[in-house]
């Protein structure tokens, strides 16, 4: 099969930033195979927008929009499917954490934020974007963007320090 030029240059795009991409997906999702999927939407998004995207070094920012777009919308089509019980999960107390740890244990406090949080949290400090792209990003004010971001870090905070 004969493929255009094109082609080659997304394949060796995605060959190149899939890894990076696959991690800005799972902090978005929280979950590897949410995150394989979302990245698989956002790249079909963007092969199909392939020969208009005429700036090709702005090409992650385009792939990191289509997923947090993505993102944004399966959250507003999904149901309830949680609800409260009036019954704990039991909880581990950990010792001491080294470095793997810490890192698994802030993984962990990610996932167990709300999505909207979540999102607040991967865009300001993993993609370093300003509040401002933040808020046109997933559709809120910018003070609500710096609530929220606050309330994250806040739950993340007490979800790291060790309790005194």
């Amino acid at each position: 099969m004969q493929t255009t030029g094109w082609e080659d240059e997304f394949r060796e795009y995605v060959q190149a930033r899939g890894p990076a991409l696959l991690r800005a997906a799972h902090q978005l999702t929280g979950h590897p195979l949410d995150a394989e999927d979302l990245l698989q939407n956002a790249l079909t998004k963007t092969y199909l927008a392939w020969d208009r995207i005429e700036d090709r070094g702005a090409l992650d920012g385009y792939v990191r929009r289509a997923m947090v777009n993505i993102n944004i919308s399966q959250w507003r089509r999904r149901k309830l499917e949680e609800y409260p019980s009036a019954d704990l999960p039991e909880t581990t107390t950990s010792e001491a954490v080294g470095g793997g740890e810490a890192h698994e244990q802030l993984e962990q406090a990610l996932e167990e934020l709300p999505e909207r949080m979540r999102a607040a949290i991967v865009l300001r400090y993993y993609e370093d974007m300003t509040e401002p792209e933040i808020a046109r990003t997933l559709g809120i004010s910018v003070g609500t963007v710096k609530s929220t971001v606050s309330r994250a870090m806040a739950k993340l905070r007490s979800a790291l320090l060790p309790s005194r």
